[in-house]
């Protein structure tokens, strides 16, 4: 069963007087545990995709179904639920509190849920434990490395158990053994069932999912789509 369906999606953006088409006709359907990545150059639409997954965006055209729900005509605060309890973010830039430990830090999605505090110590633990940083709970960010504050960035967006895991080239700010890491971490949690989106324009980490997507001048390809056209 498909966890995320897109269909015809497209996004325009003003640019004076005429709208510029950014993504065109996005047909995309996710299955439940998959483990995909979208590759494309600066420009090409991949950002703008990420975050009408997100639901940090709305497309212009189109319709978007999450988990059989479609999201069609929601309001701002009901997008933002939805972010919220099934979406988990990773990003290029870990976006960590300087002033909070990685326990708080990760807890801080379940704290906006209303989460109980001692539900939320706990699973923010389990999380961090999952990633390897069980030794490093109440070290703040300045303190860890960059893998390490990354694992921290997962560890928050795994808390709430999304029901997708959107990865904004997460090892673009990391040495090649620090993103090996992550993508370990990346391999695990699909293993165990999570739905993992990736963004990405390197070819070694986008080869570490199961799927590749490539997406140029606003339209998404499969990696088997663009390697018949190259043979033509």
């Amino acid at each position: 069963m498909a966890i995320l369906k897109l269909t015809d999606i497209c996004k325009d953006y003003q640019q004076g007087r005429e709208p510029v088409r950014v993504l065109k006709n996005i047909n995309l359907s996710v299955e439940k545990g998959e483990y995909l990545a979208i590759m494309g150059p600066s420009g090409s639409g991949k950002t703008t995709l990420m975050n009408i997954i997100g639901c940090l965006d709305v497309p212009t055209s189109g319709s978007y179904e999450l988990d059989g729900q479609d999201l069609k005509n929601l309001s701002d605060d009901a997008l933002a639920e939805i972010r919220n309890k099934h979406i988990g973010f990773v990003f290029q830039s870990f976006y960590l509190m300087p002033k909070l430990d990685a326990r708080d830090n990760v807890a801080l999605p379940l704290l906006y849920a209303d989460v109980p505090l001692k539900e939320r110590r706990e699973r923010a633990e389990e999380a961090l434990k999952a990633v390897g940083l069980g030794e490093r709970m109440d070290f703040l960010p300045n303190q860890l490395s960059g893998g390490q504050c990354q694992r921290v960035a997962i560890a928050r967006a795994m808390v709430t158990k999304p029901a997708i895991l959107l990865a904004d080239e997460p090892t673009g700010a990391l040495d090649t053994k620090s993103g090996h890491q992550i993508m370990e971490i990346f391999r695990k949690l699909s293993e165990e069932g999570m739905t993992i989106i990736m963004i990405t324009h390197e070819p070694a980490i986008a080869a570490c999912a199961a799927k590749t997507y490539h997406i140029l001048d606003g339209e998404l390809r499969t990696e088997d789509a663009e390697e018949a056209e190259h043979e033509t």
